[in-house]
């Protein structure tokens, strides 16, 4: 069977908005059982705006469940159920299996504050439970003084050294990046969130987080529609630094046409790189940042990377890692 067929419907590395006073479990085992009834406007009227955007019309919906009726069929066992919390969304997991599959497959909702739906996918639970990759540098301690490259406050949609915190954990080359947003009440945009202008961060400025020389610009990457994700290359318009003992600093998804450097500039902490964008693999605006030993993406180890005088949640951090929920900004604004 194709692996298209049965993934993501609209699957994003960021979900919109919060949804604590929903009965997030309710809401989805009733939503799942109105889409396997094929009461496709019914579920289609649950999604938000940028959901119904992306798919466009409500045919697109109904060729989804057509899918499933025809690779997997009727499903016939519930595993198990629960309800997580993301930054700013509730998440419904239901693991179960179909008739015409031995595999195990987890259905997914993700529900914004009001109740729309921000998020929806069937995929087949891995085989092999991910692990984070494992990393000889747990207890590295970082060289380069760094601070937040960013001016105002954002939050840690995922960071930490943990899959729970951090889905780039399982991977050797991102296993301590982070990315980050811009969240205003509890919402990283304005409006229905069809635009990249509606992003709260897109558009800011971002900053060298320590001193060096830059390596490495791309800046000719189209930003993506809000929803859109640009499988062909992955981190979007870069920016590497040298700070020259042995960590380079990546900051990714930067905004096309911003970056103010080139290769062989030297910067300081503090200098401004560029703009927060909505380029590469990125569903809408954020940073991706992360430390490394060499100057190439996908062909360097991650480091942590520990930031100096910074808040978290309004507490003052001498020197830390921010965390997947966190609000960090410098602690001199």
């Amino acid at each position: 069977m194709k692996r298209y067929l049965l993934l993501i419907l609209l699957s994003a590395l960021l979900h919109a908005t919060t949804a604590h006073a929903l009965d997030a479990r309710k809401a989805g085992a009733d939503l799942t059982a109105a889409f396997y009834a094929k009461r496709i406007d019914t579920v289609w009227d649950s999604f938000g705006a940028r959901m119904q955007g992306a798919l466009k019309t409500r045919d697109g919906l109904a060729s989804f469940r057509d899918q499933i009726d025809t690779h997997l069929g009727v499903e016939q066992t519930v595993l198990e159920e629960s309800v997580s919390e993301d930054p700013l969304a509730s998440v419904y997991r239901r693991r179960v299996r179909f008739e015409k599959s031995p595999d195990i497959y987890l259905v997914i909702w993700s529900f914004a504050k009001d109740g729309e739906v921000a998020d929806f996918s069937v995929v087949q639970e891995p085989r092999t439970p991910k692990q984070a990759a494992p990393s000889k540098h747990l207890d590295y301690r970082t060289k380069t003084a760094l601070q937040l490259p960013f001016e105002e406050e954002f939050m840690v949609f995922w960071g930490g050294r943990t899959l729970e915190q951090n889905y780039h954990a399982e991977f050797v080359g991102q296993r301590f990046a982070a990315d980050l947003a811009i969240v205003r009440g509890s919402a990283t945009h304005a409006g229905d969130g069809l635009r990249n202008e509606d992003y709260y961060c897109f558009g800011k400025p971002i900053l060298a987080p320590g001193a060096g020389e830059v390596v490495e610009v791309v800046d000719y990457v189209a930003d993506n529609p809000p929803g859109k994700l640009n499988a062909r290359d992955l981190t979007g318009n870069r920016v590497i630094i040298d700070h020259g003992n042995g960590e380079f600093s990546m900051l990714a998804h930067l905004r096309k046409g911003s970056l103010r450097v080139k290769r062989g500039d030297r910067v300081d902490a503090g200098d401004r790189l560029g703009e927060c964008g909505n380029s590469g693999h990125s569903s809408e605006a954020h940073l991706h940042y992360q430390l490394q030993d060499g100057p190439k993406f996908n062909g360097s180890t991650a480091l942590p990377a520990q930031f100096t005088h910074y808040l978290a949640d309004g507490a003052p951090v001498t020197r830390g890692e921010p965390t997947k929920g966190q609000r960090i900004r410098p602690s001199s604004q």
